[in-house]
């Protein structure tokens, strides 16, 4: 089958078809499709299905392109394997931030339902497997508000919980202390804006990283304040957490309840919220799934196989 397919005017084709058309062979190989290009349009041979979903891939690359200014190979494998699942969301609008990318989007129905949410709710919980995109949505929503000006400040929280190992006694002052705990955030925020302006806000107490424990006696105004890792807040911690929300502020939790790393016995603070807070107004309870893993495949993969031993182990 052919399919020939006409290209936006304002398309920089070299951007579309990347360099050396490494964009197009990526495609051609995925789908096990031929593609060339004439006279403004491109042109794709191979079987019914292959053909159409190269054609959707390939109008989602323009308009990534149109919206965002530039398109790489992580987008490009990003929207082939959403196209393949059929999961591209529909009339969902990017969150502008401060980096080059214009905007960020969200891949899934499940990623552009966390995004709803955490607009229309002042306190949200998102829950998911890794790589759904929790905390990098979230610092995006965040990011994306302090661009407009709605909010004034940025609280990134984390709780220092070691990942079932024991470091020990680490050198230097307190922030050389905490930073290991936090760099999951740090990499999100240099995603969204470049280095030198991250630091001027982070030297202007507009964006604060910090410790969980940190948090207490405070009162946060006109602030997006994000807790990640929440699955290893104990209850006490997470209660002192959300009566640290002030006016104007919005608050975003976010966590892996399958990945606890509490001491044996203590129950999660997070699952407990959840619980205890589902049907009040205000707070957005959302669980994204394995089908909105928009990393690396083989990570839906390992995480299937998890689930999989789990169940058959209860």
């Amino acid at each position: 089958m052919e399919y020939k397919l006409e290209l936006e005017p304002k398309t920089r084709h070299t951007d579309l078809f990347g360099p050396a058309d490494k964009h197009l062979k990526t495609i051609c190989f995925e789908l096990d499709v031929s593609i060339s290009a004439r006279d403004g349009y491109i042109v794709i041979e191979g079987r019914s299905e292959g053909t159409k979903n190269a054609a959707a891939i390939i109008e989602e690359m323009q308009a990534r392109l149109a919206t965002k200014g530039t398109i790489d190979e992580k987008d490009v494998t990003a929207i082939i394997t959403q196209t393949q699942k059929h999961l591209k969301p529909k009339n969902t609008r990017g969150l502008k931030v401060y980096s080059n990318k214009a905007c960020i989007e969200p891949f899934t129905e499940g990623q552009a339902k966390y995004i709803k949410k955490m607009l229309a709710c002042d306190l949200t919980f998102c829950t998911g497997p890794a790589g759904t995109g929790k905390t990098y949505l979230a610092v995006a929503v965040a990011v994306s508000m302090l661009k407009k000006r709605q909010i004034r400040k940025i609280v990134l929280a984390r709780p220092a919980v070691e990942a079932g190992e024991r470091l020990g006694f680490l050198p230097g002052d307190i922030q050389a202390k905490v930073n290991p705990y936090l760099r999951p955030l740090f990499d999100s925020l240099e995603d969204m804006m470049d280095f030198d302006q991250m630091r001027k806000f982070i030297e202007m107490d507009i964006i604060e990283v910090s410790p969980l424990a940190f948090m207490r006696g405070r009162t946060l105004n006109e602030a997006v304040v994000i807790c990640d890792e929440a699955q290893n807040t104990s209850i006490s911690q997470m209660l002192m957490f959300l009566t640290r929300l002030g006016r104007g502020s919005k608050m975003i939790i976010t966590g892996d309840v399958t990945q606890i790393d509490l001491e044996k016995g203590q129950k999660s603070g997070m699952i407990d919220a959840c619980s205890t807070l589902q049907g009040i107004d205000g707070i957005g309870i959302i669980k994204l799934k394995e089908s909105d893993i928009v990393r690396h495949d083989l990570v839906q993969n390992i995480v299937q196989a998890y689930d999989k031993k789990n169940k058959k182990a209860t």
